[in-house]
């Protein structure tokens, strides 16, 4: 297979991801959309921060990251505190709801992946997770800063 097959092919292949996005999306509780969970997920992971810094892992512009924090913060999964470094600013902050919350999520989402990959080893689970952290690092890595659109 040629050089540029490998790439059309992993191309094909990660289109077909949206599947297993849907699948994800499914499961999630009814009153937690995908935006609003990986809201929920960014915080858990990276702790308290900025809009602008969600806006940017999120990878999408603040007027898409403010519906998404309006959600969350509506159900009490979130506080935005002042900034004591800029008073303008607020820092989005997990509630003890929103932890409880992102802890379903993972127990959720863990669970669909035992299920669907129970018939991989160890290994192949361990090979694809390097190599999806390994692709994310190298589009982050060049990555265009998010601007609004």
């Amino acid at each position: 297979m040629s050089e540029e097959a490998h790439y059309e092919e992993l191309a094909r292949q990660l289109s077909a991801i949206g599947a297993v996005k849907r699948e994800i999306g499914r499961m999630l509780p009814y009153d937690c959309p995908g935006g609003s969970a990986g809201v929920l997920a960014l915080l858990g992971r990276h702790g308290d921060m900025r809009m602008s810094r969600l806006a940017e892992l999120l990878s999408v512009d603040m007027s898409v990251t403010s519906r998404h924090v309006a959600h969350v913060a509506e159900r009490g999964w979130i506080e935005r505190l002042p900034d004591p470094a800029d008073k303008r600013s607020r820092i989005l902050r997990l509630t003890p709801e929103g932890r409880a919350v992102v802890t379903e999520l993972y127990r959720r989402s863990s669970r669909l992946m035992a299920e669907r990959l129970s018939d991989w080893s160890d290994d192949e689970v361990g090979q694809l997770t390097r190599l999806l952290g390994r692709l994310r690092e190298s589009f982050d890595a060049t990555a265009p800063p998010c601007t609004p659109v």
